[in-house]
């Protein structure tokens, strides 16, 4: 079975987290494929070309500017640097974003309604996929080969224009698109009951439950695109998901996700 890993920004950023993650990333046996985000690095070199980061529903808004500084952040160094500490520990990595290879291609988001049924918000050049948007042939073609695949959320429409898409749908897309075991790695533990608490680790979480943590505000606004493309690459075909620390994917830990 394929396994997919997803690290984000938290980890991505702290050299230490990420050389440990890189390190038991390689050792994971069989084929498997890596996607990372680089929020917090993004957000940081906003700031200091005097661009404010602007997230709404834990996502972020891109404009023309926004765009090149994601591009040179996700797909320029976070990518290379990832791909690099894997050549390290002799994993054959290949550093990619959805127009090498036409390997993803996606589809640029309308305004959108948010939770609140009244207000609508133009992402700007934000890309959605899906699992028909990964080019599934060519992937398993790398796979096959011994390549390892590290996407950044970098993407393209097919007709020259970039787009930014939420790393968790990319992960999300490509486990479907492989049927391939998901593993959502970040800061904590898993989904915790208590957000102050890492020790409130929830083993186990179903759709109803998660719907009761979300109207107790329970659930932490970055997780919940998390859990809702969780969900979602359930119910489309992924093999299972999992959300755990990206300190500990070497031993079975954090939450598990069932229908």
């Amino acid at each position: 079975m394929i396994s997919l890993y997803k690290i984000g920004g938290n980890v991505v950023d702290d050299p230490a987290a990420l050389e440990r993650f890189c390190r038991e990333f390689a050792a994971v046996p069989g084929p498997k494929v890596l996607v990372h985000g680089g929020g917090v690095r993004a957000s940081q070199v906003q700031k200091s070309l005097g661009q404010e980061p602007v997230k709404i529903e834990g996502r972020r808004v891109t404009d023309a500017q926004t765009l090149e500084v994601v591009t040179m952040v996700y797909a320029g160094w976070c990518n290379k640097d990832i791909v690099a500490r894997l050549q390290k520990y002799d994993c054959n990595a290949i550093g990619l974003s959805g127009c090498d290879g036409a390997v993803i291609t996606a589809r640029r988001r309308a305004p959108k309604t948010l939770s609140d049924g009244v207000t609508t918000v133009d992402y700007g050049f934000v890309g959605d996929v899906t699992p028909d948007s990964v080019n599934r042939r060519f992937l398993q073609q790398l796979l096959d080969t011994g390549l390892v695949p590290v996407f950044c959320a970098i993407n393209h429409d097919g007709a020259g224009q970039l787009l930014n898409t939420n790393a968790d749908t990319v992960a999300a897309a490509i486990s479907v698109a492989l049927g391939a075991k998901l593993f959502y790695c970040f800061e904590k533990n898993g989904v915790l009951y208590d957000r102050n608490d890492d020790d409130s680790v929830i083993p186990v979480l179903d759709p109803a439950a998660y719907e009761r943590l979300r109207a107790e505000g329970r659930v932490a606004e970055g997780m919940i695109p998390k859990l809702d493309n969780s969900f979602q690459a359930l119910r489309d075909g992924a093999a299972g998901v999992v959300i755990r620390s990206a300190a500990a994917i070497a031993t079975p830990s954090g939450t598990e996700l069932k229908l």
